[in-house]
């Protein structure tokens, strides 16, 4: 059966969607006319008629096809295993993207145009459109010279970097899971032309399974999770330095940088990861790899709610953040300084955005487009406070459209009290997955509590707990009926999961009559879960409180010397063990940079350390100030010193209460003030009455 390349892309569209789309949004998704969507829709249609489906039309609404879930099944077979006779010039100019990096020598047009069936002036014109492409990516350029053929130029590291943005950008999350996973059709030895399958063929799927199994592995020894996104990045970088690697393409690293990376505990993890594939291939693998796996893991980090302000880098990232809270807030007029939320959320986004920006590592966003649609006016707000927030950076369109999720989660905020539990998967990262459940909240009031998991999250845990289940993609394994949405959430996506709703509640299902019931009769492991959190939330605000001292030393001291005398006034009281051992923990924490907090008086030392047994909060005060390295490397002077410890173990909750001081020190000019006044009094009230405020937020939520 023949198939032109725009009948075949308006299958697949439709085929994805499990609701009308309009022949306008066809034409957009094309980019071709509405006339010309009208005119190939009638060679759709003799297309399923072969199959016994139709395409239905709703007079403002859209098409859509209907018919057997089998027959549907059998048109996804056809279009997957059919050998295109045509491709789109975007598919063919990425099938020759994809052959010339793939290429280690230098490629005749001649066979171009034959694997493309099409004309060399077709080819040539291509590759004039390839060219221009290959601006985006550094250090790689085309090569064309006459009787030699063409090439792409440049070094291994941009040429890996081309690859991987290739296949995040043109293959479907989904499908690419799907195939690590083993679910995805055998295909035999019949040939596939699809983009994505193209794509794919520069990573042999045998290396994609061994490199997912070992990164799986390890992914348990992270303190942090990853989101599926990064992970799935993760594991196409290695798998095509495998490849490369076996090749004898060998990929370089500056040592100095190299060096750097070693002390962090990403570096022990892939030297873990590094191991386990020297074993599975019989390989030996440069050093430089190992680095690049640091920096892969470094920039992958997603740590929801578990990400602390007291980390190393997380005051300082703090500190950029509230700065474009105060912005945002300044421009939209909207109340977001002391959103606690949304200043861990944008924390959480920040340390690893920052760090990708830094190392031109680069990110996806497939919804950026929605995003500067829908949310033109907070996007553009966001833009000009990330330029003045982080001036030294050029923050591209992509992580900018992240952190506009991060507002409009909290600015579209809305919490009504009705008993349904939703359960979302979104693979997109932590902020996406926070808007949508924002918006479901905000449009279905009867929806109290919102999960964000990924799908991976979602294969290890038990979904009976929640009345009804949206995803941003396909869940084939999934043993029950969920509701594949957009993560903007579109409004007629609302209503069908608001008839979702109804339909399920006319007719009794009994997943969500037991579901209600759990809200009356609350089971005893939930409640027992629940009170021993808060037990810990307040058992930390007590002890907290009960060590906090302000001291004010009234004869001229050195901050060495102030340390040291802290440190021995706390083991006294049996808050830590081991006196030099933590001074060494502080020198080396104050060696990665400055703990100067900028615009103000204040020095926040902080360390998480053996020596330490239980967390504490002290201040301590100097009659003379004291110049100091800030934490965005100028130079200040410090009249007050505040010493957070904490034991390198620590319960989630204790974690959080301490991360919670951090950002109380910094909130607003208030907060400075109360930190900066010397007065005990005035400190400790106003630590008190924060720290009760946030506990009681917790115990309602």
């Amino acid at each position: 059966m023949y198939i032109t390349a725009r009948e075949r892309q308006i299958l697949e569209h439709l085929l994805s969607s499990n609701q009308e789309i309009t022949v306008k949004g066809l034409a957009e998704k094309i980019d071709v006319s509405v006339r010309t969507v009208h005119r190939d829709l009638k060679g759709v249609e003799d297309i399923l008629k072969e199959y016994d489906l139709r395409l239905l039309k709703k007079s403002g609404v859209g098409v859509q096809i209907v018919g057997k879930d089998e027959q549907i099944e059998n048109v996804k077979l056809f279009l997957f295993n059919i050998t295109h006779n045509e491709y789109t010039p975007e598919e063919r100019q990425t099938i020759i993207l994809c052959t010339l990096l793939e290429s280690i020598e230098p490629v005749k047009l001649l066979s171009l145009a034959s694997e493309l069936n099409v004309t060399i002036a077709t080819v040539s014109n291509d590759l004039n459109k390839v060219e221009e492409q290959l601006q985006k990516y550094a250090n790689l350029s085309l090569i064309r010279k006459r009787g030699y053929g063409v090439e792409i130029a440049g070094d291994e590291t941009s040429k890996r970097k081309a690859m991987s943005k290739m296949i995040s950008e043109n293959v479907d999350e989904f499908d690419l899971l799907s195939l690590i996973r083993e679910n995805i059709q055998k295909k035999s030895t019949q040939q596939t032309e699809l983009i994505s399958e193209r794509l794919l063929g520069l990573v042999e799927k045998r290396n994609l399974l061994i490199v997912e199994k070992a990164i799986e592995e390890i992914n348990k020894e992270l303190p942090y999770s990853i989101a599926d996104s990064a992970y799935m990045g993760l594991v196409v970088h290695l798998a095509l330095a495998m490849e490369r690697i076996l090749q004898g393409e060998n990929i370089s690293i500056d040592q100095s940088y190299l060096e750097q990376l070693q002390i962090t505990p990403e570096f022990k993890i892939a030297e873990k990861i590094i191991t386990k594939l020297e074993s599975v291939f019989q390989t030996a693998i440069p050093k430089a790899e190992v680095g690049y796996i640091t920096m892969h893991l470094r920039g992958a980090k997603l740590r929801h709610d578990k990400e602390y302000v007291i980390e190393d880098t997380g005051f300082q990232i703090a500190l950029k953040a509230k700065s474009l809270i105060h912005f945002v807030e300044k421009k939209t007029g909207i109340p977001l300084a002391n959103n606690y939320e949304l200043l861990q959320g944008l924390v959480a986004h920040l340390s690893p955005a920052i760090y990708r920006i830094k190392q031109n590592m680069g990110i996806t966003n497939p919804l950026l487009e929605k995003i500067k649609s829908d949310y033109a006016e907070l996007f553009e707000i966001v833009k000009g406070g990330v330029k003045v927030v982080l001036t030294e950076l050029e923050v591209p369109e992509e992580e900018i459209g992240y952190l506009v999720l991060h507002f409009g989660s909290v600015i579209l905020g809305k919490n009504d009290d009705k008993p349904l539990r939703a359960l979302i998967v979104c693979s997109s990262g932590i902020g996406t997955s926070k808007m949508l459940a924002t918006r479901l909240r905000k449009e279905i009031p009867e929806i109290i509590e919102c999960k964000n998991v990924s799908m991976f999250e979602l294969n290890q845990m038990n979904n009976t707990d929640y009345d009804l289940i949206l995803s941003t993609i396909r869940l084939p394994e999934l043993d029950r009926d969920y509701i594949l949405v957009n993560p903007i959430l579109t409004m007629d996506e609302v209503e069908k999961i608001k008839t979702f709703i109804h339909e399920t509640k006319k007719v009794g299902n009994p997943l969500l009559s037991k579901e209600l019931e759990y809200h009356s009769f609350t089971k005893k492991e939930h409640t027992l879960e629940r009170m021993q959190m808060l037990k810990g939330y307040s058992d930390s605000i007590i002890s907290l409180l009960q060590g906090l001292t302000v001291s004010i030393y009234k004869d001229e001291i050195a901050i060495p010397e102030l340390l040291e005398k802290a440190c021995t006034d706390l083991m006294e009281v049996g808050v830590v063990s081991d006196v030099s051992s933590l001074l060494e923990d502080l020198v080396r924490r104050e060696e990665i940079g400055g703990l100067g907090i900028p615009n103000t008086r204040l020095a926040l030392y902080h360390a998480r350390s053996d020596a330490v047994l239980k967390p504490s909060f002290t201040v301590h005060s100097m009659s003379t100030s004291q110049p100091i390295s800030a934490m965005d490397q100028s130079e200040m002077d410090v009249e007050t010193v505040l010493l957070m410890l904490s034991p390198k173990q620590l319960p989630t909750s204790a974690l959080e209460v301490l991360s919670q001081i951090s950002a109380i020190i910094i909130e607003n000019e208030l907060s400075i003030l109360r930190f900066e006044s010397k007065d005990e009094n005035k400190i400790s009230s106003y630590l008190a009455t924060k720290l009760e405020k946030f506990f009681i937020e917790k115990t309602n939520h």
